[in-house]
């Protein structure tokens, strides 16, 4: 039977992504439908997909599907193709990447899920497809003008922190579920607002404007297609930008610019920077920003325990693991800001 898994070492795929010379197209789906057989289905999408040599990560449920992945770009219409032979997934709207170099995934990776995004939600309670009203770009601009709209970044802080619509909500967080119930605190007395949410691609918000129209709030929008949908048409339209920043995404490119603008500082000394990277010393790998100087002064480590750890040779660092606790495991995603002199004292 044909092995529905990749099995060759994520470091030669990495290695024989660097040097393709292939264009890649990366790009983004979801939809919520009623899957009666995930595993049937997931296999089936696997077979369809590998053929193409889609790379990527796509989570399945009985809810639906999720995916964020990369295709040939000589491959694109025979992806759409293959999409369109699956009833629930035609026409599907693709969410394409705003900064793509086509290094965004290095292997087709599909999984089941028990939700295609993780909410903590009981979904037998409310009516999952009652959702908020769907706003395009101009009309997102229009609405989030006036005075009794509010607007809600429903991503994590980490996603936020590095780029956000003006005049946005943005709760510190660091899950989707955890989000949920905050964000109702904070709109409590404001159930007859227009209420206006956005995320990356849309995803969160399908669920979110559901539950809070299920919670008693009137007037509940989605921006459709989310921070990259609303990227194109800005572009394609030639309509103002409202979003100042980066749009933080779950593949290897970890951002997407979507203006000029810097709004994020270096983790470890302050200076201006969106530079998302995961600690180089894989025991930790801690999601933080970090500006080419640390980068240089920290060897692309979050500290300098990480850096000498590093350095060490193998055999050393294997023992070492057992006992040593590193900001990954102390620390939630972008929860670590370190001051140089705090961190270098560390070594002292």
């Amino acid at each position: 039977m044909k092995t529905l898994h990749n099995k060759v070492n994520k470091e030669v795929l990495k290695e024989q992504l660097r040097n393709e010379t292939t264009p890649r197209t990366t790009l983004s789906f979801y939809q919520y439908y009623n899957l009666g057989n995930p595993k049937f289905f997931r296999d089936h999408l696997f077979l369809l997909l590998e053929k193409i040599s889609v790379f990527g990560r796509i989570y399945v449920a009985h809810e639906g599907i999720n995916g964020q992945i990369s295709v040939p770009t000589s491959h694109l219409k025979n992806f759409r193709e293959a999409l369109d032979t699956i009833t629930f997934l035609k026409d599907i709207r693709l969410n394409y990447a705003i900064e793509d170099d086509g290094k965004s995934f290095y292997k087709l990776t599909i999984k089941l899920k028990h939700k295609i995004v993780a909410d903590g939600l009981s979904d037998e309670s409310f009516d999952v497809t009652n959702k908020g009203i769907h706003l395009n770009a101009q009309a997102f601009n229009t609405l989030t003008q006036q005075s009794n709209t509010v607007l809600i970044d429903m991503r994590n802080h980490y996603e936020s922190e590095v780029g956000h619509f003006k005049g946005a909500i943005t709760p510190d967080v660091e899950t989707f579920k955890e989000s949920l119930p905050i964000i109702e605190e904070m709109l409590e007395d404001k159930k007859n607002h227009n209420i206006v949410m956005y995320c990356t691609g849309g995803i969160r918000c399908e669920k979110a404007s559901a539950y809070y129209k299920h919670r008693g709030f009137k007037n509940v929008f989605q921006l459709e297609g989310g921070i990259i949908e609303y990227a194109r048409q800005v572009k394609e339209q030639g309509l103002e930008n409202k979003f100042v920043g980066k749009n933080f995404v779950f593949d290897d490119r970890l951002g997407e610019r979507i203006s000029e603008d810097i709004i994020s500082k270096c983790h470890q000394c302050g200076n201006p920077s969106d530079v998302h990277v995961n600690c180089a010393n894989d025991a930790c790998h801690i999601l933080f920003i970090q500006c080419p100087e640390c980068a240089e002064h920290y060897n692309s480590t979050c500290s300098i325990k990480c850096k000498t750890f590093l350095s060490l040779d193998e055999a050393e660092r294997k023992e070492l693991k057992k006992t040593e606790v590193f900001n990954g495991t102390k620390f939630g995603k972008g929860r670590y800001k370190a001051a140089r002199k705090e961190d270098l004292n560390e070594s002292s």
